[in-house]
């Protein structure tokens, strides 16, 4: 099973026909997911911010979320997330193809390993999965996609924006973009042993390097520019991705 995590309007990926909105219950609480079909592929959706975009980065369920999509049959996923610049190669209206992370969240759960006994460590060596990548990769390609095969991905707490001097830091420690929603997602997942792949779409130039200051409201303009070639680029990703095999990456065989 695949499923598409993403910002509000992201459910509506040319040719996905919803069937039924399904609350599931999980050990940290409920999560809505839209299931469907997209072609001959079933697809399902999750909404990072719940529905109706009215749950800030700091508040979203990050641990039902992910479990629920486990509880789903879900093997896969793709991830979209609006993220600032501190690459001068990676300009607002670029797309970004994450590869690894620099955790500098605070408040947030570390594991989906939480219960009484459990003591599970996690190899992070490559924490996006690499066969979802060169799908994504390979399906850009025609669709001639701005995108970059790999960068570092910064998650801050938020809501608030960065300062000029976090966003200096953060460059200095090799951070290619910010952003407020990727982990502990892509964290979980990994625990989980779920395909995780994480499509970044560059909105804005970072705290310090912008010219002006920091608007939701460019943030939205961006997005909104570039989603048209995000959700098809993603409808053939999806298609595509029926085809791998299974992810010995993610999923190392037993033994």
């Amino acid at each position: 099973m695949l499923a598409l995590i993403g910002g509000t309007g992201m459910g509506d990926l040319p040719g996905f026909e919803v069937q039924r909105k399904r609350v599931v219950n999980t050990r940290h609480g409920e999560a809505t997911v839209l299931e469907g079909q997209l072609g001959d592929t079933p697809l399902i959706f999750l909404p990072r911010h719940g529905e109706g975009h009215t749950l800030p980065p700091h508040r979203i369920n990050y641990r039902a979320n992910m479990l629920a999509l486990q509880q789903c049959g879900v093997k896969r996923i793709i991830a979209t997330a609006a993220v600032g610049s501190l690459n001068q190669a990676m300009k607002p209206g670029d797309f970004v193809l994450v590869s690894d992370f620099i955790d500098f969240t605070r408040e947030r759960p570390l594991t989906i390993f939480d219960r009484p006994g459990e003591v599970v460590h996690t190899d992070f060596t490559r924490p996006y999965c690499p066969d979802l990548r060169h799908t994504l990769e390979r399906t850009a390609e025609a669709l001639q996609v701005p995108l970059h095969f790999g960068g570092t991905y910064l998650c801050a707490d938020g809501p608030r924006y960065e300062t000029p001097a976090e966003i200096r830091m953060f460059a200095q420690w090799g951070a290619d973009v910010v952003g407020m929603t990727g982990v502990p997602e892509v964290v979980f997942a990994h625990e989980l042993r779920m395909c995780y792949a994480s499509v970044a779409v560059v909105t804005n130039w970072a705290a310090g390097i912008s010219p002006s200051r920091l608007s939701h409201a460019e943030v939205v303009e961006i997005m909104s520019s570039r989603r048209p070639l995000l959700l098809e680029w993603l409808s053939r990703a999806f298609c595509a991705c029926a085809d791998i095999s299974d992810c010995e990456s993610c999923r190392p065989a037993a033994g």
